[in-house]
């Protein structure tokens, strides 16, 4: 790891004066701390990997959206049982991914009924 990329990714944790830093900027600084920290910066990363995932951004990307919110999970599911934030960030992470399936199946039978009314 490469400390120096990792020091920048705290001193733009701690000028952004926020207790949260989101998009692309806060997807690839925490990235990076929950390589080195986990227990601390896991639980921002899967709030922020789920914020991106149900962004406009990415709507009409199923295949994106699924990859962010399944990180999200994986991110989650790996805190410790003692991770105050484990529970939540892991129940938003699987909520979405439900809504996604559910999405996804919805669209499906659309497809499929539109097509059977067309014969």
């Amino acid at each position: 790891m490469d400390q120096d990329m990792v020091v920048r990714a705290r001193v733009q944790l701690l000028s952004a004066n926020r207790r949260v830093v989101r998009g692309t900027e806060g997807l690839r600084i925490y990235r990076l701390l929950t390589q080195v920290e986990p227990e601390v910066y896991g639980s921002k990363l899967a709030y922020v990997l789920v914020e991106a995932g149900m962004s406009p951004l990415v709507r009409e990307l199923p295949e994106r959206r699924l990859a962010l919110l399944d990180e999200a999970v994986a991110v989650a599911s790996a805190l410790g049982a003692a991770n105050p934030y484990r529970d939540k960030v892991l129940a938003r992470a699987l909520a979405a991914r439900r809504e996604l399936e559910g999405q996804a199946t919805a669209a499906g039978q659309g497809t499929a009924s539109q097509e059977g009314s067309d014969h």
